[in-house]
């Protein structure tokens, strides 16, 4: 079962200092944290902030020509957890149908930012995740929880 959520924010993760996505459900009842790489955070960063560059970014590229195809994102669905990754698909909506592509989750959430599309993800992703964090050292868990707990006003800014 696809879960809509919403990005939560945008932050460091405290104990690797990677650049952390955290997702929410529309209820607040679920949370999923996304290490990605400082390039993709920043490419997330500079659309959440309304920030133009003078030059197409690669994602605004993407967004251009699915655009200049007739097509549209329609979602995107972070849809496994495998072996520590995430994985995304990404549904484009054509004349030949929906296509569904392959995507890192990061540039997903770029292009979903962009085209101000939906962010979905399966349930079986987040419980994986859970059950993850269960099997790893006490910092994960003491993570989850401290992202659980933090407050609004903490998510703001990404700084590079």
């Amino acid at each position: 079962m696809e879960i809509e959520m919403t990005i939560k924010g945008l932050m460091i993760d405290p104990i690797t200092n990677m650049p952390i996505i955290v997702l929410r459900d529309q209820e607040g009842q679920r949370i999923l944290p996304i290490w990605v790489g400082v390039f993709e955070a920043n490419a997330i960063a500079l659309q959440i902030e309304n920030v133009q560059t003078p030059r197409p970014m690669t994602h605004d590229l993407l967004k251009n020509v699915i655009a200049d195809l007739d097509a549209e994102v329609e979602r995107i669905v972070v849809c496994e957890l495998r072996e520590n990754t995430f994985y995304a698909l990404i549904h484009i909506r054509s004349s030949q149908g929906v296509l569904r592509i392959d995507a890192r989750p990061s540039d997903a959430i770029a292009l979903a930012l962009r085209t101000r599309s939906k962010i979905f993800v399966e349930d079986s992703v987040i419980q994986n995740a859970k059950s993850m964090e269960a099997t790893k050292d006490m910092d994960v868990g003491r993570l989850q929880k401290w992202l659980e707990n933090l407050p609004e006003e903490e998510l703001g800014k990404y700084k590079m």
